[in-house]
């Protein structure tokens, strides 16, 4: 086969180049759903920063979308990292906050489930990258790593408890949930 065979001008090439091209916009069509496709016309309620013992701990921002905020609607949350945590410290300390706000599950078998589900949703976190949680009421939550899908949990009652975590009137931080909530600059 020479070189002129494989011409523009060809029928077989111009079907080849046209199924090539329907491949990759298929592929693109069917990428994985980011947050912002979660929440499309998300926008700021609030943002502040966690601190620890004057450490910034991460950066939150609270996208919702309508004003005033409504939990009742979906919204994201996200947290863009300053410290490296494990994946572990994340779980651990989300599931002693559920447990001190009283929201955990109270028998072993519940919580078990609730860590299981949150290990499979975090990941090791480094300076910088964001942690992303949308709550889809009635359903659940996912999370999402910078835009890639971590988890996709299908409970209503943990995904309650786990915002929580940072808006019940009971969260550790009281102001960091008023400025979530756009109560406060």
């Amino acid at each position: 086969m020479s070189f002129n065979s494989f011409s523009p001008s060809r029928p077989w090439f111009n079907r080849t180049i046209a199924f090539a091209l329907g491949i990759v916009l298929l592929g693109n069509a069917m990428a994985s759903p980011t947050w912002r496709d979660e929440v499309p016309d998300a926008l700021v309620v609030g943002r502040g920063e966690m601190r620890w013992l004057g450490f910034r701990i991460y950066r939150a921002v609270l996208w919702g979308d309508r004003q005033p905020f409504d939990p009742g609607s979906k919204f994201a949350l996200q947290l863009t990292y300053y410290r490296s945590i494990s994946r572990d410290r994340l779980v651990n300390t989300s599931m002693d906050e559920m447990r001190r706000i009283g929201s955990a599950p109270r028998d072993e078998v519940g919580q078990t489930r609730w860590r299981s589900l949150l290990q499979g949703a975090f990941v090791d976190v480094q300076p910088g990258d964001q942690l992303t949680g949308v709550s889809i009421p009635g359903y659940g939550m996912r999370f999402y790593h910078g835009e890639k899908q971590l988890a996709d949990i299908s409970d209503p009652v943990l995904a309650k408890a786990f915002f929580d975590i940072w808006l019940n009137e009971k969260s550790r931080d009281p102001e960091l949930r008023s400025q979530l909530l756009g109560k406060s600059p």
